[in-house]
């Protein structure tokens, strides 16, 4: 991929905006590009298949287009848990009244309505709280039975059909990955997706399913929105190539007032093991229908820059929003403030993790400390895996980080990256050549000038993914 167009962000936190009807043409594509997004994410909860290969399509040909590395994510839908239908389509559920979930695939009414869901059933007690249609109704089980629960509204209102359900009291023994996904994810990996959204993990082994199916071919990002995940997320992560806080659903299982505390516990565990996190759903809401986002929408997308989040996320704003372009753009723009606050640099610095006892680490960190002495303008780190930009991120650097790659995938997969700014290049035998390589890319970017001297890290011997153990000090001639 060579570079045609000198695209350079002026922030570090990245973006990922979602593709669907109000954004699914090369045009859209090209301007949200324009705008500041770095990845497109794929939702396949919705749309087909036809539609999907379509967005590859039209996202590879604007990457060659442009010729700077985007990164794709693929979003499979996992385990959505529903109830059936209703004879008149919805029904008003009364607090205080009691309402039946069985395995009955007979309409529903007032009274009662099908739970195809026998895992619920059996994992279910006395007690148990379940919350329907995004959490808007509350159900509290007061009897268990082999072929339904007895339940007490709660919390009424109406209820249609094929509402979702949520069960956060309970961990169910079901996959992470249903038929759908795994016919969804075979053809996200076979059309080259570079990250696999990984939907309603429970434990370490749904991240580990999707490992060996992935086997490589993309990285997993796992999604936490569920309670029973916050419980094991030190096992997910360890597992996870990168990680999205995945609002959407956390809020419906989690109290609000616990919302924000989980969203600062993972980004905090995610830069600690220096795996890129994404803090995704409702970030500018309001600019599906409104041209500017509100005052909470813009401290709620600052907060996640100020805790050091890789990236935002937009959902609906871009898929199916009336503004998709303005809502890049204002994103972009609240970033790049915050960014340019002194006090926020003050907080990565304050927040940055000890590096682990690693040769790779200790290199990553000495060229953080290097380039912050010298007043270096860039940060150059070749890496064949992704692995020493990815450490060399986890420092929070004040220069930019310059990935140097003979992997297209690999450029493509650091567009999720805090800081990192991807380019392909070719293959380097000696560090001379990285060396001369970096003086030449950086000049070529824009990234430095000549007489300035920058930092170049990498791994000896070339080609050997994880082995950062090289740091030379190069002047630009």
């Amino acid at each position: 991929m060579t570079s045609q167009m000198r695209i350079r962000r002026r922030r570090r936190t990245k973006i990922i905006a979602t593709i669907g009807p109000a954004s699914a043409n090369p045009d859209m594509l090209a301007r949200l590009f324009a705008a500041g997004a770095d990845v497109f994410r794929l939702n396949f909860s919705h749309g087909t298949h036809a539609d999907h290969d379509a967005s590859f399509g039209m996202i590879r040909d604007l990457e060659r287009k442009i010729g700077r590395p985007i990164g794709i994510l693929a979003d499979v839908q996992g385990p959505k848990l529903r109830v059936g239908r209703f004879s008149s389509g919805r029904v008003q559920l009364q607090t205080g009244h009691h309402f039946q979930l069985d395995l009955s695939p007979t309409p529903g009414d007032t009274t009662r309505v099908q739970l195809a869901h026998p895992e619920i059933l059996a994992a279910a007690a006395i007690g148990t709280n379940l919350l329907l249609d995004d959490g808007k109704l509350r159900l509290r089980v007061t009897r268990v039975r082999p072929d339904h629960l007895m339940t007490e509204v709660v919390t009424g209102g109406m209820l249609s059909d094929r509402k979702g359900v949520n069960v956060p009291d309970m961990v169910l023994p079901i996959p992470a990955l249903t038929q759908k996904d795994h016919e969804d994810l075979a053809f996200a990996l076979e059309h080259g997706a570079d990250y696999i959204g990984l939907s309603f993990v429970q434990r370490a082994e749904d991240v580990m399913e999707a490992r060996e199916i992935a086997a490589g071919r993309a990285w997993i990002m796992t999604k936490i929105e569920k309670p029973q995940a916050l419980d094991n997320l030190d096992a997910i992560l360890a597992l996870s190539d990168a990680v999205m806080v995945a609002r959407g659903d956390l809020g419906v299982e989690l109290p609000p007032e616990e919302v924000p505390l989980a969203q600062k516990r993972i980004v905090r565990a995610a830069r600690r093991l220096g795996c890129p996190v994404v803090v995704a759903t409702q970030m500018l809401e309001s600019m599906i229908s409104a041209p500017a986002p509100t005052r909470a929408e813009a401290s709620d997308v600052a907060t996640a820059v100020f805790d050091g989040a890789d990236a935002v996320m937009l959902s609906a704003e871009t898929a199916a929003g009336q503004y998709p372009i303005e809502a890049v753009n204002i994103m972009d723009r609240i970033i790049a403030r915050v960014e340019s606050d002194p006090g926020w640099r003050d907080i990565i610095e304050a927040s940055r993790p000890e590096p682990e006892r690693s040769v790779e680490d200790a290199m990553a960190a000495a060229a953080r400390q290097v380039a912050h002495t010298i007043g270096a303008p860039v940060i150059c780190s070749f890496t064949t895996s992704g692995s020493t930009a990815r450490r060399a991120a986890r420092e929070r650097p004040e220069a930019p980080i310059m990935g140097l790659t003979p992997s297209e995938q690999t450029a493509r997969r650091l567009a999720v990256v805090w800081g990192v700014h991807a380019v392909v290049t070719k293959e380097v035998h000696s560090m001379s050549e990285t060396v001369s390589g970096s003086i030449r890319i950086a000049l070529q970017e824009g990234f430095a000038k000549r007489g300035e001297d920058i930092v170049v890290i990498a791994g000896v011997p070339f080609g050997q993914p994880g082995t950062t153990n090289a740091l030379r000090v190069a002047k630009v001639r």
